[in-house]
């Protein structure tokens, strides 16, 4: 058995013996705009000082991204909040409740739009969750306002994975290289990957992050867009996971 696999094997069975003790909660909070975000919290360790990482979903699709994955990232010793962004719709049967308010209100939805909700939820689990290490992990389009943010406001988090990142907002006002420019004051820890066919997307934007504690891995496979790599149903979801294992606890677990 490679080692991936008996990794993730053992995640399984982690995950097996706390899932009792784990309360899954939907809350909401408010944006910067006073629009109410819905979220879901996978809290599993009571310590307040419990890594907590905050998972922002991809294009089209709701919190539902990570009803498989936020279980996992519990038996690896970290605590979770799963936002519902206002640019998606749906996945996993969990509607976007975010963005359904969003256009009842008559609110935009572009991706640039859901950077506020972003924050607002960074910064709510900081004040709510998190006495220690606050992670922000984005997928698609999340994934580049991740680092985004991060470039421009430092102090919002202490890591940041980010799932098939890319200067994908030129088509909302952005200029060609935003994500890349942000990205350039970026010194916390770092973690990117995609889809193999992917990496030209970010590879200027991962040059440019001069943290040293930066990690890029692509598969030896074809891969997978966005968070989705982690799921069960990819035959190459332990490498993805055995690389997300090993920057997670050499950063916020010694």
């Amino acid at each position: 058995m490679k080692y991936s696999q008996f990794l993730l094997f053992t995640i399984t069975l982690t995950v097996l013996a706390i899932s009792q003790a784990t309360a899954q909660k939907t809350i909401t909070f408010p944006s910067q705009d006073s629009l109410l975000i819905t979220a879901d919290t996978y809290i599993a360790h009571t310590d307040k000082k419990t890594p907590l990482i905050v998972l922002f979903h991809q294009a089209g699709w709701s919190r539902g991204e990570y009803r498989e994955i936020a279980p996992k990232l519990n038996a690896l010793g970290f605590n979770c909040i799963a936002v519902d962004q206002r640019s998606g719709k749906g996945v996993n049967d969990v509607r976007n409740e975010t963005a359904q308010r969003a256009e009842k209100a008559g609110k935009s939805t572009t991706y640039p739009d859901a950077r506020q909700d972003m924050i607002a939820a960074l910064k709510y689990a900081r004040r709510h969750y998190a006495d220690d290490k606050l992670i922000a992990w984005g997928s698609s389009y999340s994934a580049a306002l991740v680092l985004q943010i991060l470039g421009s406001q430092p102090d919002l988090a202490d890591g940041a994975l980010s799932f098939s990142p890319g200067e994908y907002f030129s088509r909302f006002g952005k200029s060609n290289t935003w994500v890349r420019d942000a990205a350039r004051h970026i010194k916390i820890p770092v973690f990117i990957t995609s889809a193999k066919r992917e990496s030209d997307s970010w590879s200027a934007i991962f040059a440019a992050i001069p943290s040293k504690n930066k990690t890029a891995h692509l598969p030896s496979t074809g891969g997978n867009h966005g968070s989705r790599a982690l799921w069960e149903k990819f035959d190459d979801n332990a490498d993805y996971w055995e690389a997300v294992t090993t920057f997670l606890k050499t950063n916020f677990l010694n």
